[in-house]
């Protein structure tokens, strides 16, 4: 269960999250936006310098090392023009373990749902730090970047809790991870988040 917004903006200021805005516009911005259950994204907040800010347990979260990039994936849905917004009836996407993002992404607009942008995904896990479970985790669709020749890159970012192997290292076991999994395949252990609607 999140927070209220104003309580949302109070932790991202507490944690030195408030960037691109400070903490005054933040809080300003905050009290403008719809009084109802929802995530306060803060648009244009960096997935890079939000990971390290995560936490499960004393573990602290990172981006993987072959992500250099985590911060040009763009987002493929329309944003609201607002410096933040609500993000509405979050869902982790359990339902969708062991799907392709290839066949998830027509799954949801026919559902009328919208999927999460990294960095969407990440402040969501920095609110509320219960929604990435062990074997639960999810995939953010809504973020893709585009190729020099305008192609899509097919990896697919997704936030996970790391098993402290490979570059990861064993001090990383059980710590909150962003990273990348291929467009075209399937997973059980990742839904696919999606929410209903962003409000300004």
């Amino acid at each position: 269960m999140l927070p209220t917004v104003l309580d949302q903006a109070e932790r991202l200021v507490a944690l030195d999250a408030t960037a691109p805005l400070t903490p005054a516009e933040l809080r300003i911005a905050a009290k403008g936006l719809p009084d109802r259950p929802g995530l306060l994204v803060v648009a244009g907040a960096r997935p890079s310098a939000l990971a390290p800010l995560l936490r499960r347990g004393d573990k602290e979260g990172f981006v993987v090392g072959d992500m250099t990039d985590a911060d040009d994936f763009a987002p493929t849905v329309e944003l609201p023009d607002a410096p933040v917004y609500l993000l509405e009836g979050l869902d982790r996407g359990d339902h969708l373990a062991n799907w392709s993002p290839e066949e998830t992404a027509p799954e949801l607009g026919r559902t009328g749902r919208t999927p999460l942008l990294l960095t969407e995904g990440v402040q969501w896990v920095l609110q509320d730090p219960e929604v990435l479970a062990r074997n639960a985790c999810f995939m953010t669709i809504g973020s893709r970047l585009r190729k020099p020749d305008g192609r899509y890159d097919a990896r697919t970012p997704a936030v996970w809790i790391s098993n402290g192997t490979g570059r990861d290292g064993r001090e990383r076991k059980d710590a909150p991870k962003v990273g990348w999994c291929w467009w075209g395949n399937r997973h059980t252990w990742l839904g696919f988040a999606s929410a209903t609607a962003r409000s300004a």
